[in-house]
């Protein structure tokens, strides 16, 4: 063993030491060390991985998410659980081909249909493993300690065919079903768009141009007479078979522009306010909606060849659901084109009209809009209902409207068919499930309940290439089979096996359509669908696939339920979320894990949205080279997850200033000492313990017990209490998923460490013998940041590295070589001191009220003050100033301590009369009231007015509010309060007082000179200062202090040197108050 500690430089390069740990990591094989360390033990914690998807480079924001995996992972391989590391890879589905198609140049599905759907599936197979194995080289780099050669992929025939199973199971229920329906639509992408997609992260602020425009209504009685409808999609109209009004409203016949009109009667002014009526417009009646209702009416493009079958449909139909928030108050129904339109239609025996194709293009019979695109018509409708002389106005509506998640292009909807899961029997088994499950933060359990009871049935169909094959086999007879495995595929087909075997029996197009089966009611031979299921079943089946559900039973349930699984809240719990606990309800009516761990989203340091186009997306990369990943993860770490995280890099230079930097220097701090006093860890007398024992028994540093004879000091008691309250809050942090609040300990207890117990015990460390009251500052130094390191290991498992490597792994015999390979400290109970503990941090309390009062009176630090005056709460602390009376002398340089109870409090009572309320009453006797206020006992007018008394003053009764009552400081003293304590410092200062706080900034000139003169800590100098005769006889009663804090052998005050003498000394000088100059010479002795 190694007898120096490393010597450790103050100003370190963080991201360079991170990079020599990889290494070393690398070289010693840590990490699959670390994944083995508990493969004896026989408890377990499962850990599911929601698969990142390898379609892109990781930004910061997968370093969020990974960093709490890796974490907890960590804390609980610490804890001695034997764990699985397996990292998931989502690659299928639609966000893997529009990369590829971008990177192929390809704008739209006929472009990949000319290139190849077998080479084009190939190429997203190996986007996919590129950046699979990007990501898994940027997540070592993050410090993750997964199985990367044992990663699960969505897009394995494992995971693929166990949906299978899973749909056949749906099947087997009769939950299945092909249904028709108007769905969202991406032309680009040339699919549907299941509700989860687009409740989730599917709408933007969009800006369109909105006609309102006449229905011309026909019938006896009605001539001349119109409809004003209003929609936000022109390229609908063009599908228009009704009309919809709400029954319960009053609409008005308004006369405008020449025509007769009905709309809102409570949109009259909106519309003139618009510029839809004019200001002419002339209210010539009244109709409730319901007389509207069944009116006919003439379409706006009945023209069309696609019209003729619902001309006579046109009439007006009664519906609750149209709002007279916006529009005219009348709907335009279009049921082959609108969700809503489409379910109106059913109940009214609507015929459908369907104008778009796959790619938004219209179809025939639409004359001259067919083969132009939904995007690209208005101008196109505009023109046409100007020339019919329907169009009334077109004005600029920004509304939110719905987008491609993937691709960003306005959806449309459409008229299609698709397969859909029934989720009414699955319903209460998952609310079930959902309720058994703990969720963080809590608000998640009643958020995804929400989302069960608002769900409708989930389609699971997409019209596209790379994804799964549906198992689907529709017969024209109207039968469908559902195969649920690849066993069963291979016995039921009659055409294509061999081939498809001889592909690799991938479950992917176009391999798998070339087999066909026959149909089990009429035997015909029947191929598959097409299409290629929903992107979230691939991700939902994991917790089967990836630990053997149907390969190996056995060990699939020594693992499921998992114990946890984390993903981003906001948009999972729509689809991770939702699809696990979907299929563990289908398949095993349980719930997919027992806690889940969820947090929100990342913006940039502004609270803006981090966009690649908007230039303030960070990449992993740039973010670990530029702050480091620890800087990064204790970033994460300290975050409240249910809350959004800014991040940038301002964020992590405060992190490095306020944590990494303060506990660097208390390690630097404390090599640098023990080094010059050859001590090592041999020394301590206290014992610690890094590997593991059984639950049940106690390991040699709990079992210890603090002796009174081996030097230990009230302060070492104090931070020893501290750091075993730490380990057991900590502890019980992690276990219960509350790790903010875990970070704020170990933050609070490195300010602790630093700013109370280094700064206070720095004169033991500096002293030149050693003793046992030296060897116990050491001792508990020491054992404080050997159990630090250990503490932050899963949250920044770099420097805890560093740390542990240097002071414990190349120091102790037996200790384990990495932080990571040792167990969870465990908290000794018996050093856990509450009174020690209050009384301290009553002193910390004090002593920072105490400064904050010498700050407003713009009194240095270093002058001695006569008196400090502390108020407080408790009873317990009156007694508790007593014991830290000396505590407080020597950290606010003051001569006495009071208790302010002993004075009648600190903060005096300034009584004024409230002449808002006197002047009316009283009038010119105020000027007499406000006398007697003055001569009044100001303490029994407070107590009177607290009280709710009358306030008796010559003559006068006063009520509690007639007089103002103010917390005033006394005179002399300059008072700080917080939380109901206060203190003060008396600001008179006396000549004696004056002198020592010049010996004070001596000692400070000195100090600085000897830093910049490049002398060691430990050098002696000798040492001359030259100051005004006055000076130099207040500051000889203080030689000795002068001295010794200087570590002076010669000291010469008053000095008066030659030229050639201060030519050879290092020299600096400094101005007091009085404009004295003070220099001071020194040389090494």
């Amino acid at each position: 063993m190694a007898s120096h500690f490393d010597s450790v430089d103050p100003k370190v390069d963080f991201v360079a030491k991170e990079e020599e740990i990889l290494k070393w990591w690398e070289d010693n094989d840590i990490p699959a060390r670390y994944r083995a360390l508990n493969d004896d033990k026989e408890k377990k914690f499962s850990f599911i991985d929601g698969p990142i998807t390898a379609n892109n480079a990781m930004g910061v924001h997968h370093a969020w998410g990974r960093t709490y995996k890796d974490l907890f992972l960590k804390f609980r391989n610490m804890q001695g659980y034997k764990q699985r590391f397996q990292n998931g890879f989502d690659g299928q589905g639609l966000w893997i081909e529009v990369e590829v198609e971008k990177e192929m140049g390809f704008k739209s599905k006929r472009d990949i249909e000319a290139f190849g759907v077998g080479k084009f599936v190939e190429e997203c197979r190996k986007r996919v493993d590129r950046f699979a194995a990007r990501i898994s080289e940027q997540s070592k780099r993050l410090g993750y300690f997964m199985d990367w050669d044992n990663s699960y992929h969505t897009k394995s025939s494992e995971n693929n065919y166990t949906i299978w199973h899973f749909l056949k199971t749906c099947a087997d229920k009769g939950w299945i079903y092909k249904g028709r329906d108007v769905m969202p639509w991406c032309p680009r992408c040339g699919t549907g768009l299941s509700q989860h997609e687009i409740v989730t992260e599917g709408y933007q602020d969009i800006t369109h141009d909105s006609p309102y425009l006449k229905f011309p209504l026909i019938g006896e009685g009605h001539e001349g007479e119109n409809l004003l409808v209003w929609t936000t999609t022109p390229w609908t109209l063009a599908a228009n078979v009704a009309a919809a009004v709400n029954p319960e409203y009053t609409y008005a016949k308004v006369e405008d522009r020449g025509s007769i009109i009905y709309f809102s009667k409570s949109l009259i002014e909106t519309l003139k306010k618009d510029h839809v009526l004019t200001e002419d417009a002339k209210v010539i009646g009244e109709v409730k909606g319901s007389e509207l209702v069944g009116l006919k009416y003439q379409g706006p493009f009945d023209e069309l060849p696609a019209q003729v079958e619902t001309i006579e449909q046109h009439r007006v139909l009664a519906w609750d659901e149209v709002g007279e928030d916006e529009g005219t108050g009348i709907v335009h129904t279009a049921p082959g084109a609108g969700a809503e339109d489409f379910k109106l239609g059913k109940e009214h025996g609507l015929t459908p009209i369907a104008p778009l194709d796959q790619n938004g293009i219209y179809k025939e019979g639409f004359g001259d809009f067919t083969g132009k695109s939904a995007a690209d018509v208005k101008d196109m409708v505009f023109d046409s209902l100007k020339e019919k002389g329907l169009l009334v106005r077109v004005n600029k509506y920004t509304h939110r409207y719905p987008v491609c998640w993937r691709c960003s292009t306005e959806l449309v909807f459409r008229l299609v068919d698709e397969w859909f899961i029934n989720m009414d029997e699955i319903r209460p088994k998952m609310e079930k499930a959902t309720k058994e499950m703990n969720w963080y933060p809590e608000f998640g359990k009643a958020r995804e309940l929400d989302w069960l009871k608002n769900m409708q049935d989930w389609m699971i169909s997409k019209k596209r290439y790379y994804g799964l094959a549906l198992p689907i086999y529709a017969c024209d007879c109207g039968n469908f089979d559902v195969m649920g495995s690849q066993e069963e595929l291979k016995e039921r087909a009659v055409k294509g096996w061999d081939e498809f075997e001889a592909s690799g029996a991938s479950p992917h197009r176009p391999w798998v359509d070339g087999v066909k089966i026959a149909c089990s009611d009429c035997g015909e031979t029947v191929e598959r669908i097409a299409d290629v299921g929903n992107a979230w079943l691939d991700a939902g089946i994991v917790p089967f696939s990836t630990i053997g559900y149907k390969s190996d039973p056995e060990y699939w349930k020594e693992w499921f339920p998992a114990d946890w699984i984390s993903e981003s809240f906001p948009g999972q719990f729509r689809n991770w979320f939702y699809s696990l606990i979907v299929m563990a309800a289908v398949l095993e009516d349980s719930l997919p894990a027992r806690n889940v761990f969820a947090y929100a989203l990342m913006r940039d340091e502004n609270g803006e949205e981090m966009h690649k186009s908007k230039g303030n997306a960070i990449w992993f990369e740039e973010a670990a080279d530029k702050m480091g990943v620890d800087v990064m993860r204790w970033t994460y770490s300290r975050h409240n997850p249910a809350s959004n995280l800014n991040f940038g890099y301002k964020t992590g230079d405060e992190v490095r200033r306020q944590f990494v930097i303060p506990l660097w220097n208390i390690y630097s701090f404390f090599t640098t000492y023990a080094n010059l006093d050859n001590w090592t860890p041999d020394d301590c007398t206290i014992p610690s313990s890094f590997g593991f024992t059984p639950d049940d028994e106690k390991n040699v540093h709990e079992n210890w017990r603090l002796s009174n004879y081996e030097g230990f000091s009230e302060l070492d008691r104090w931070i020893l209490s501290e750091l075993n309250q730490l380990i057991a809050k900590m502890t019980d942090n992690l276990e219960n998923w509350q790790l903010p609040y875990a970070a704020e300990a170990v933050e609070q207890f490195v300010e602790d460490l630093s700013n109370w117990y280094v700064r206070r015990s720095r004169r033991r460390f500096w002293k030149t013998e050693g003793d046992i009251d030296k060897n116990a500052a050491y001792s508990t130094l020491y054992t404080c940041l050997a159990t630090l390191s250990r503490l932050i290991a899963p949250m920044t498992p770099f420097i805890a590295d560093m740390m542990y490597r240097n002071i414990v792994a190349d120091r102790v015999a037996d200790a384990p070589d990495s932080v990571h390979l040792t167990s969870w400290p465990k908290a000794n109970t018996s050093l856990i001191d509450e009174d020690v503990m209050n009384q301290t941090r009553l002193a910390i309390r004090l002593a920072s009220l105490g400064r904050s009062a010498r700050a407003q009176s713009r009194l240095k630090v270093r002058q001695p003050l006569a008196e400090f005056v502390a108020e407080v709460r408790h009873d317990w602390e009156h007694f508790a100033l007593v014991k830290i009376e000396n505590v407080l002398k020597e950290e606010l340089n003051v001569k006495s301590v009071r208790d302010a109870a002993e004075m009648g409090g600190l903060l005096g009572f300034e009584i004024k009369p409230n002449l808002r309320i006197l002047g009316p009453k009283y009038g010119k006797q105020v000027g007499a009231i406000r006398n007697a206020i003055q001569d009044a006992d100001a303490n029994e007018i407070a107590r009177a007015s607290e009280a709710g008394e009358k306030i008796s003053l010559e003559g006068f009764e006063l009520e509690p509010d007639e007089v103002l009552i103010e917390r005033v400081a006394l005179d002399n003293y300059a008072v700080a309060t917080d939380a109901g304590y206060a203190g003060a410092i008396l600001t008179e200062v006396s000549e004696e007082l004056k002198a020592e706080g010049t010996a004070r900034e001596v000692v400070r000139l000195v100090q600085n000179l000897r830093k910049t003169s490049g002398l060691e800590i430990s050098d002696r100098i000798n040492l001359w200062i030259s100051c005004p005769d006055d000076v130099t006889g207040a500051l000889m009663p203080h030689a000795d202090y002068i001295a010794e804090e200087t570590l002076a052998e010669n000291l010469d005050l008053g000095a008066v040197l030659s030229d050639d003498a201060q030519g050879v000394a290092a020299s600096d000088s400094i101005e007091l108050d009085d404009g004295s100059k003070v220099t001071a010479n020194l040389e090494k002795a």
